[in-house]
């Protein structure tokens, strides 16, 4: 899915290089996926520290009731404060038994300082071994009045225990459906992961919206061709 992300874009929006885009995350693994999803793509990827706009610089409250305020929120703070196109990213689990638990408060489901092992293992706790789940993401865009949002989908089934070293937060139990064998998320190849994940899926629809407009700024003749 990388390489399918980067061979559409360049394609379609060589003409319009994105010189800076800073990704509003201090999560380790969600900036080290978004960064692996937009390699190979004609920009500069920048994190909130290399801009100045770290956490000791700028607080930004996730006090979204849905994953979308949250992302639009960080997004918006960050290109005000760095005047750069901004992406950013707000992601979380969702469990049927739960009523949707932990949702927003994925992050911080056994309290607001919990490890990603505290909060599966309280997730294990409280559901059982093949309780329907849905990782869910959303990716908001903000570059100067532009503003779009972008979602992404992956459902699954607890694992009734913890498997796999690769990945982080919930991933050593979660089962995704678009398996046939029994892997957890955290026992997937980088790539494999991508092309399934929550965040694999909302990076694609960016990729495809910033593809689509600039096909309808060439149409438009507000764009030449690089053809």
């Amino acid at each position: 899915m990388r390489a399918c992300i980067g061979k559409l874009y360049s394609r379609a929006v060589t003409a319009r290089i994105l010189h800076t885009v800073v990704i509003a995350t201090t999560n380790r693994g969600k900036l080290e996926e978004l960064r692996a999803l937009l390699e190979g793509l004609p920009i500069e990827v920048r994190t909130l520290a290399e801009v100045g706009a770290g956490p000791d610089k700028l607080t930004i409250v996730e006090d979204g009731a849905t994953f979308e305020e949250n992302a639009i929120k960080k997004a918006r703070a960050v290109a005000e404060a760095t005047m750069a196109l901004t992406i950013a990213d707000d992601s979380g689990l969702e469990v049927d038994v739960l009523g949707g638990a932990p949702g927003v408060r994925s992050a911080r489901f056994a309290g607001a300082d919990a490890t990603d092992e505290e909060n599966l293992a309280k997730l294990l706790r409280e559901a059982p071994a093949g309780s329907a789940l849905a990782y869910v993401c959303a990716i908001a865009y903000v570059d100067g009045g532009e503003e779009r949002l972008f979602e992404g989908r992956c459902t699954g089934t607890l694992a009734a225990e913890p498997r796999g070293d690769g990945g982080f937060g919930y991933d050593p139990a979660f089962l995704p459906d678009d398996l046939a064998d029994d892997r957890t998320m955290a026992e997937l190849a980088p790539e494999e992961k991508d092309a399934i994940s929550h965040r694999g899926r909302a990076a694609h629809a960016l990729l495809r919206w910033l593809a689509g407009e600039r096909e309808r700024e060439r149409g438009s003749g507000r764009l030449a061709s690089a053809d």
